[in-house]
């Protein structure tokens, strides 16, 4: 059944680039798998699976330890400053650096075990108060005091956009962040790549891809529901 949902997944995103003139080879499928345990992600690794997204440092160090190490890691969760130095070198990406602070402490873990951490920065482009990431104005000034510092790659922005019925109403919000990308990319600040967008899940992921997004996030889409009742 995991196989059948990743292909499906992999499925519409063809269909989604084909529709928006994209290539395919723009597009990379995050397996969200917080939750679930080692077996089922070993299965879709089996299957060609290679990027994976946790929410939570422990999980993501867990699973690390216990699975194959071509698989490229990703932060995608919301990262308190105190757990930095446990994923600085096992992650491929963190997606969601959403303040100074926070990246001026990767910067540091970084710089200890002499790694470069690719990041990108989480925009609250929806300005939901119950979500983390910098308002879409700040954005710009935050990029680029982050480009100063030494040991972090900027590739770009990601966001989580609102939980909706229907997909349409998030369009918007992945218009916002391409454009917001694009102008970034314009002012050709140093150590600033904006050639990553990280947006769109189980529920939009096909808009999301139809506005510019080269990584998608499906966790539910592949897995199914979670149970979070069981600490898997």
């Amino acid at each position: 059944m995991l196989m059948e949902n990743y292909d499906l997944v992999q499925k519409k995103i063809d269909d989604a680039c084909a529709k928006a003139g994209r290539s395919r080879e723009e597009v990379t499928l995050i397996a969200v798998s917080k939750t679930k345990p080692v077996p089922m992600l070993s299965e879709i690794y089996e299957h060609g699976c290679r990027d994976f997204g946790e929410n939570k440092v422990q999980e993501l160090v867990d699973k690390y330890e216990q699975l194959p190490k071509d698989i490229r890691w990703h932060m995608i969760g919301h990262l308190q400053r105190n757990k930095v130095k446990y994923i600085v070198d096992k992650v491929y990406m963190i997606h969601s650096v959403d303040s100074l602070r926070l990246a001026e402490e990767i910067s540091k873990e970084a710089v200890k075990k002499n790694c470069t951490v690719k990041i990108l920065v989480e925009v609250n482009v929806a300005n939901e108060a119950t979500k983390f990431g910098t308002q879409t104005e700040d954005t710009i000034a935050l990029v680029t005091e982050i480009a100063k510092l030494p040991g972090i790659e900027i590739n770009g922005l990601m966001t989580i956009a609102p939980y909706v019925e229907n997909a349409e109403e998030n369009r918007q919000y992945f218009s916002k962040l391409k454009q917001l990308s694009v102008d970034i990319k314009h002012k050709n600040i140093d150590n600033i790549k904006m050639n990553t967008l990280s947006m769109g899940m189980t529920g939009d992921y096909e808009v999301a891809v139809e506005e510019g997004a080269t990584f998608v996030r499906v966790g539910t889409g592949i897995f199914g529901e979670r149970d979070y009742t069981k600490n898997n």
